[in-house]
């Protein structure tokens, strides 16, 4: 039997790097979808984003909402759109220091619930109208006991601060 063309054999190869590669970047999109949020051992785990941030899944009110985690941010905080869609009770106004600089906000009360069952009952958040994500602030971060490593933010559950 005649050996296979020169060219029937490179494209075979070619293929097969393909199909090789296909594979490799499958297995990459399938290892970033795979749980960023994680609780075991009276421990909360949460592994960085794509965008680069830890994001932190919760209910407001009974609401599911995904927060950023702010370490930078004393109190926690939505759009003021997302507060109204809500129909938090808005105590009062504010003046919050952002990194866009002076921004005027209200002051609404809610119920917080973390993935994990860490939960702040009628919380202070500041409703801010140009935020482009609920940010979970100092006001809540500063009760747990927490570290940070290898991309990952580490929650003590079980010594809760108080």
């Amino acid at each position: 039997m005649n050996e296979l063309p020169r060219s029937l054999k490179v494209v075979t190869v070619w293929l097969l790097v393909g199909v090789a590669l296909f594979l490799a970047v499958q297995a990459l999109l399938s290892q970033q979808q795979r749980a960023r949020f994680e609780v075991a051992g009276g421990e909360v785990v949460i592994r960085r984003g794509p965008d680069g941030h830890y994001h932190w899944p919760a209910r407001v009110n009974g609401h599911a909402v995904d927060f950023l985690v702010d370490t930078g941010a004393t109190r926690s905080a939505l759009p003021a759109e997302l507060a109204r869609r809500l129909q938090l009770p808005v105590e009062g106004q504010t003046r919050s220091q952002t990194a866009g600089g002076t921004v005027q906000g209200e002051v609404v009360r809610a119920d917080l619930e973390l993935q994990g069952g860490v939960r702040a009952q009628q919380l202070r958040i500041t409703a801010l109208p140009a935020l482009g994500a609920p940010l979970l602030g100092m006001d809540v971060l500063s009760r747990l006991h927490w570290r940070q490593a290898d991309g990952e933010l580490i929650f003590d559950l079980g010594t809760a601060a108080d």
